[in-house]
């Protein structure tokens, strides 16, 4: 391949690479309707609780029945059972931080879509730290309001499976 060939494909590349960023950073930091707003509440509630270890905010976030999967393939819908998860979770400490937000709304339906960090600390003083994508879907209530259906931390867990 000749050199003006080869700078033509870098060129390409480069601008393509630099176009799909733009678009990334355009869509992250898009401005949300009021709908959006409301769910993107809902995740911040949520999250603030649980760092408050307050497990009665942390679970007016959820509708009653909802799935929530703490560990890959195991997902749990019984209230008692997500309280004591999430209460056994609060020995760690955790604090999440997100990289960025995506929220997508069509009529009474929405999902939840980022990429979290999550910092804790055993018992014994072990710093603890994991990754993931959260994967939330949650309905409008009839008051207008929204609650997570589904709660899946672990969203990327197939694709790190391979």
């Amino acid at each position: 391949m000749n050199k003006i060939i080869k700078k033509a494909i870098m060129l390409v590349l480069c601008v393509s690479a630099y176009y799909s960023q733009a678009q990334s950073n355009q869509n992250a930091h898009k401005s949300m309707n009021q709908e959006e707003e409301k769910v993107m509440q809902v995740i911040t509630k949520m999250t603030a609780a649980f760092h408050k270890k307050d497990i009665d905010g942390i679970m007016s976030t959820y509708e009653p029945s909802a799935v929530v999967v703490f560990e890959p393939e195991n997902p749990i819908s019984n209230k008692k059972e997500l309280k004591e998860m999430f209460m056994e979770a609060f020995v760690i400490n955790p604090k999440f931080t997100y990289s960025g937000h995506e929220v997508f709304v069509t009529g009474d339906s929405a999902i939840h879509l980022a990429p979290w960090t999550m910092l804790g600390m055993a018992p014994d003083g072990t710093k603890i730290e994991q990754s993931g994508l959260s994967i939330a879907v949650l309905r409008k209530q009839e008051d207008g309001s929204w609650l997570m259906i589904f709660d899946n931390p672990h969203g990327q867990y197939l694709m790190d499976k391979n």
